[in-house]
């Protein structure tokens, strides 16, 4: 897939990347707290874990089980969790995103933006345990970069997920409606 060679993620790199994915969360999280009300939002509950279970298995069947298996992954995990890792993270991520999904409610404020914001907040932790395991120092491609910027990237991107995830149940929401006002009206 991709070497080692081909790739030097650095700290400026990781920086650069947290600048843009806090750009893209800004706006991201602007459109969804004006577009799903929080009924609606307390409504989507088991679609939105269902989906989150099928999103981050596939994101981690990708990225990490296949994409970056050699030059990152097979430095920090045990070859026999390859493909264990994305069925077991679908299955951890929509259960931290159930939680969430109730804290989310409970705390001040927007429970759209409290929900996403709380998973930057689990990608914080992820990284943190990811650094601990040596993610920064073994695979070539990331020695040297900083701690601190492989922490911060996390969050933007793990808001960026599950904004994503909070989007396509909106818009499955919204085509599904539709074709039901479709169906109601040629009746």
């Amino acid at each position: 897939m991709i070497s080692s060679e081909e790739i030097k993620i650095t700290t400026e790199i990781l920086l650069k990347g947290a600048l843009l994915f806090a750009i893209i969360d800004i706006v991201f999280l602007t459109v969804l707290a004006k577009l799903i009300k929080p009924d609606y939002l307390y409504k989507m509950k088991w679609r939105l874990v269902i989906l989150m279970a099928f999103f981050f298995c596939i994101l981690y069947g990708i990225i990490v089980s296949i994409i970056f298996w050699d030059p990152v992954y097979c430095y920090v995990f045990p070859l026999w969790t390859r493909w264990i890792i994305p069925p077991s993270f679908g299955l951890l991520f929509s259960l931290i995103g159930l939680f969430f999904w109730w804290l989310a409610f409970r705390l001040p404020g927007n429970a759209v933006i409290n929900f996403c914001i709380l998973g930057g907040l689990w990608g914080i932790t992820t990284h943190i345990f990811a650094v601990y395991r040596g993610i920064l120092e073994k695979p070539p491609m990331l020695k040297g970069a900083s701690p601190f910027a492989a922490i911060l990237i996390a969050a933007f991107e793990f808001i960026f997920y599950w904004c994503i995830c909070l989007g396509l149940i909106s818009l499955f929401g919204y085509i599904r409606s539709q074709f039901v006002k479709q169906y109601n009206n040629e009746m």
